[in-house]
This record gives structure tokens, sequence and C-alpha cells, in this order.
């Protein structure tokens, strides 16, 4: 029997070869939001093994959006060209579909690297001043973020829009949004990070309306052939927070305006987060928004065998399977999960030799 995870699926006029997803997954590499041959290398070497999908990081939709100093942006020409050159390199080496994770990091902007201690940035160390649906940090010690108000509500949206136009013209096939892990739009969600007394904050369709009004923007900006996703936290694991009941609302809301799936993780918002994680840990909010939300949705975190991956798909729990920290330690995944399953595998040709198959042969028979 031919298995799920090597089967095709269609997203709008989207064909994807296979299930399996390289999940974004943030570098902190960049150097003024471009992105570099660290890029054309991290993202290559997975174009090179056959997922179907490929997304690049989380890349911040205006300067202040950003991660770190570090991460890239899609907010220039020149951070455009970059985007283009590694978008044709992957294509010149193996058939994945590429797409981009479009982000603002909000209150959890202007922060250090994981390995120069994550902690925030100050402005007389490259840092800037940080924004949030409400004035507050995300730890004590870090700055107090500026609440965004009518101009700074327009701003954001606006730098979303733009942002998926230069998605196209750099050659993306896909545009996700990041509304996850405590990020900007995953603040306006959450009761914990949105007190606003607006209309932008108080009820879930209040706290609803700015992430779904850039969904609407971005969609709007894309074009209409090509899939806009959304990521997801399907909870914050704290109680009176965001929760899986709201997700699913959320859910059926961007359906209604045109989401091709869901990406669905979880957690990020806030330190008193409890997950008690293991293989699988999150396939269940996955399988709970599908069935609930009639959505396609995309399975993550702790995924690493090609059997576990084949049976959330088998199960109807996911239409897809992202795997981030299983590519990282192992780029060619997908290979190995071809021969797990007795699927034909097609290496690049100046690798087709490392194919179990062909040890002992020839690789060449010249007549």
């Amino acid at each position: 029997m031919a298995s799920l995870l090597f089967s095709p699926i269609t997203l709008r006029d989207l064909m994807i070869q296979n299930r399996i997803s390289v999940a974004p997954m943030c570098q902190y590499m960049a150097v003024d939001g471009v992105p570099g041959d660290w890029h054309l290398a991290h993202l290559g070497q997975f174009a090179q093994s056959g997922p179907g999908l490929i997304i690049a990081e989380a890349t911040g939709v205006e300067p202040e959006g950003r991660i770190t100093p570090s991460c890239p942006g899609l907010y220039s020409d020149a951070s455009e060209a970059a985007f283009a050159r590694i978008v044709s390199f992957c294509r010149s080496v193996g058939a994945s579909r590429m797409g981009i994770q479009l982000a603002h990091a909000g209150r959890k902007a202007s922060t250090a690297a994981p390995w120069d201690g994550a902690g925030h940035v100050p402005h007389d160390r490259g840092g800037w001043t940080v924004s949030a649906p409400s004035a507050l940090p995300y730890l004590p010690e870090w700055a107090t973020p500026v609440a965004l108000d009518e101009k700074g509500l327009d701003r954001v949206r606006a730098a979303f829009a733009q942002a998926a136009m230069r998605a196209e013209r750099a050659g993306f096939d896909l545009v996700e949004i990041h509304a996850a892990h405590g990020y900007l739009l995953h603040q306006f969600l959450s009761p914990l990070t949105n007190q606003r007394g607006d209309s932008y904050g108080g009820s879930l369709e209040n706290r609803m309306r700015f992430p779904l009004e850039v969904f609407e923007a971005v969609r709007a900006a894309f074009p209409a052939h090509k899939p806009v996703i959304v990521r997801i936290s399907a909870t914050d694991w704290i109680e009176s927070g965001w929760d899986l009941s709201q997700s699913v609302g959320f859910a059926k809301e961007l359906k209604a305006r045109g989401c091709d799936l869901i990406h669905v993780s979880s957690g990020g918002l806030d330190q008193r987060q409890k997950i008690v994680t293991g293989p699988g840990y999150q396939v269940d909010l996955s399988a709970t928004i599908r069935a609930d939300a009639q959505i396609p949705t995309m399975a993550v975190g702790q995924i690493t065998e090609p059997m576990q991956a084949e049976s959330i798909l088998r199960t109807g729990q996911a239409d897809m399977i992202g795997l981030a920290r299983a590519m990282l330690w192992n780029p060619r995944w997908a290979w190995h999960a071809a021969l797990a399953l007795g699927e034909d595998i097609a290496p690049p040709a100046p690798y087709a030799r490392s194919h179990p198959a062909l040890r002992g042969k020839p690789f060449i028979t010249r007549t």
C-alpha cells in the first residue's frame, strides 16, 4: 500500500509532492535583515533532500518586528533580492515548494540570539522600542512595550501586506502568517497579553479582530491561486489563557476568509506555561482543529520517525507533517523515510550513488 506521507497534497493551485514540510526554524544569522549564504546553505540542504514544502524562518515584516537584530526581514529591496536568490537555488536542486513565514515579534522583539543570552537588547546595543497590544512586558526586566494605537495597527497591517507582495516577487509558492509562540498576533489573541479596552480587546471576537484583519490583508496582497496558511499556538498551557476551544473558533474564522491550512503548534506566550512534552505531544491539538473546524492541518512537535508521521496522517489527525529539529539533525530525513516506507526516492544526480540499492554497483555504465 502506498504511503500517505509520500502522497501529494494540493492547496489551491499548488501541488506539493509529499506531506513532509520543513518547519520554520530561526537561524539568527541575517545582517540588517538580509539573509545570506548561511540561509542559502541551510535551506538548500533541505531542497536537495526532497521534502514537499520548505518554509523559511520567521521573517519580520518591519525592522521592529524582528525577534533579534540578526533575524531576517522582508521589508527592503535587498532582503527581497536575497530571498529570490535562495528560492531560485532551491528550485534548481529539487522539487520542493517554497514558503516563507511572515512575522512580527511584538513584545518579544529586540532580543539577543539564544547563544547570546536571549535577553532584551537595549537601544545603545542595537535594539529598538517594542510594541504590543497592551503595555505588558514579556519579563519584568524587559522593556515595557508601547501599546499599538490606530496608526500603529494600520502600519503593521500594511507591513504584512507589503511583505506578502515582496514574497510573491521573490518567487515563494506559499505564505505562512505567524500567529503563534507569543509573538504579536498571538499576543492579540490571548487574554493574558491583550488587556485592551477598545474593539481589539476583551471578547474573543475582539481579540481575533486584528489577526483576522492581517490575514485578510495578506490574502488580498498574495496571488489568489497561491495558498496562505497560518501557524497558531493552539493553547497557552496556562489557565484562563488562550486555549483549544478558542483556537477552533479562530480556525473557523480563518477558513471563512480563505485560509488554506492551520499549522498547529502551542505555547510560547508566557513562561508560566506548564507543558508535558513527548513524542507527538501536540498532535491531538491538530486533530481537534482539523475535525471541529473542518480545515486541513499540519502537525508538528517531536515527530521524528517515519512510521509515527505515517500513523498521524492515516488516523486523520493532520494533513501534513512539520519537522524542525529532526531535519536539523538529519537533513536527509525524507530519503530515509521513503526507504522505511517502501517508497522510491530520487536524490539529485550527483548524490544518486548514495542510495542503498546502488551499493556495490557502478554509478555509470559505459558502453
